[in-house]
């Protein structure tokens, strides 16, 4: 089935306050162009420098969700066009972030990572992380970074009830968090589900899901 299909079926089903991220990565240019043309704005990647090329080529109009882990170090690559971070799991990251947002007199969107799998390959802070940098006297200094909400990764598993009380989890973590509302912190989204386990996401209170091989077909990786 072609990728403008794929969408079509997709978003047939999707809820109006879900958002769609189509996951491009290690995808060529070709593929998110047949999207961009089905209508698809938002693109995912998860390596910063693949991200970069495929800005340099594809419309402006497109928001661009870096939704892999990041590196310090190559934040600046990013910094003057990405439209959201979905893994900031650390306060440092945080502060690069914003160090290289100000170089540019922007403000850039990010969510933080929760760990709520019980794998220890995926990335992720604790509730209590996320809620003690909130309520920082470092993280109100950050001026160009502001927190929309939260994300998170389920175990990858076919044990639905386990994946279903994950999501659950990520969903008490950002109503505990959003009562710490402060300049730079205004919770409004909860980034989770992919292609195997979005419309359990959904009903455990996704407002953002991110979706490839149900897009753009399985990946091939390169070496």
């Amino acid at each position: 089935m072609s990728i403008k299909n794929n969408l079509k079926n997709i978003k047939s089903v999707l809820p109006e306050h879900v958002t769609l991220v189509a996951v491009s990565k290690t995808k060529p240019v070709n593929d998110l162009i047949e999207a961009y043309n089905a209508g698809q704005r938002i693109f995912g990647e998860n390596k910063i420098q693949e991200m970069a090329e495929k800005y340099e080529e594809m419309p402006k109009d497109i928001e661009w969700h870096m939704i892999g882990h990041v590196q310090r170090n190559k934040v600046k690559y990013m910094a003057g066009f990405v439209s959201l971070i979905h893994g900031v799991d650390n306060f440092k990251l945080l502060k690069e972030i914003n160090k290289q947002a100000k170089k540019i007199e922007r403000v850039i969107n990010c969510l933080f990572q929760i760990k709520i799998a019980s794998e220890d390959s995926k990335f992720g802070m604790t509730p209590e992380d996320a809620s003690n940098i909130i309520q920082s006297k470092d993280f109100a200094e950050l001026e160009n970074i502001k927190i929309t909400g939260v994300m998170g990764m389920a175990t990858f598993t076919d044990n639905q009830s386990q994946i279903e009380n994950e999501f659950k989890q990520l969903k008490s973590t950002f109503e505990t968090l959003k009562v710490l509302n402060t300049n730079n912190c205004k919770l409004e989204t909860i980034s989770m589900g992919m292609s195997s386990d979005y419309p359990l996401a959904i009903d455990c209170g996704s407002t953002m899901i991110r979706v490839g091989s149900s897009i753009f077909g399985h990946r091939s990786y390169k070496n």
